[in-house]
């Protein structure tokens, strides 16, 4: 074989670098942030809890020791504000865009913090919103990170689209409930980020069960094992159930989703953390 000139003009080999060649090029963020590692966290649609899987694991990973932030790429239906109970506004200055911070020091953005009301809609088309989460990442000075959760709109729209293919995204985390209806939305994800190239680091079962306050046993609302089944067939693992627990919709209504109390994200940080070793 002869010696690659990295001209994938003149050559008529199909490698790694012609698959590549077309792609767009990946967005540099500020110069002043330093992130190692970027997880998405998707869902195929809305409601099934993935701002509260990414708030869960920005406070698991800060639990651990580890410099934690959060993109809130969910531009028209902003939930980390809320869920971390953030009231004041994002700050700037000559270098760029501060992050907000919440009590225990995870770095935060999202769009509710340059509003005048957090209640104010965003009625933008999906170009600018794209924009905007690319600036997210190019003009917020996100200082040094070790994980940064992004909290993706549902589906696998413009969004998606762009973080994937303009953010250096390690890998992805899909959140599902156990209706049927969701297998088939969660496997468009799966195949997505396929697609793109993007690992998928595994599956996050949300309202699993609810356990009896009385005897304690789990009771399985929609049923048992559909999202395994999934997982099962795309060889990917499921990272944690989560179950309806009143207490975990307390803490994100009242924002103090940093309070929160059980191991249910220790086999998701486990994954995570291996992306370190690479």
């Amino acid at each position: 074989m002869a010696e690659c000139n990295h001209d994938c003009s003149s050559c008529s080999a199909n490698c790694a670098s012609r698959e590549n060649a077309g792609a767009p090029a990946k967005e540099a963020p500020h110069e002043m942030s330093h992130i190692k590692k970027v997880i998405g966290v998707v869902s195929g649609k809305g409601g099934v809890g993935k701002s509260l899987v990414t708030s869960m694991m920005a406070v698991s990973a800060n639990r651990l020791g580890y410099k934690t932030a959060v993109l809130d790429a969910d531009i028209t239906g902003p939930s980390i504000g809320r869920t971390f109970g953030i009231k004041e506004k994002a700050m700037a200055n000559n270098l760029g865009i501060l992050p907000v911070k919440s009590k225990t020091g995870i770095s935060l953005m999202s769009v509710n913090f340059l509003l005048p009301d957090e209640t104010d809609p965003v009625i933008w088309r999906g170009a600018i919103i794209s924009n905007a989460v690319k600036q997210f990442w190019t003009d917020v000075i996100w200082d040094d990170v070790d994980f940064m959760f992004i909290d993706m709109p549902p589906g696998t729209g413009d969004v998606p689209l762009t973080v994937f293919q303009s953010l250096p995204v390690d890998g992805i985390i899909i959140v599902a409930s156990p209706q049927e209806l969701v297998s088939m939305i969660v496997e468009k994800a799966v195949k997505m980020a396929n697609m793109m190239n993007i690992p998928v680091l595994g599956l996050v079962e949300n309202m699993s069960y609810v356990t009896c306050p009385d005897c304690g046993k789990k009771i399985y609302v929609f049923g048992e094992g559909k999202v395994k089944e999934t997982a099962d067939k795309y060889g990917l693992p499921v990272l944690a159930h989560l179950p309806i627990d009143p207490q975990l919709a307390k803490n994100c209504d009242q924002g103090v989703i940093e309070l929160f109390e059980g191991d249910y994200m220790d086999d998701a940080m486990a994954a995570v953390e291996k992306l370190l070793e690479k």
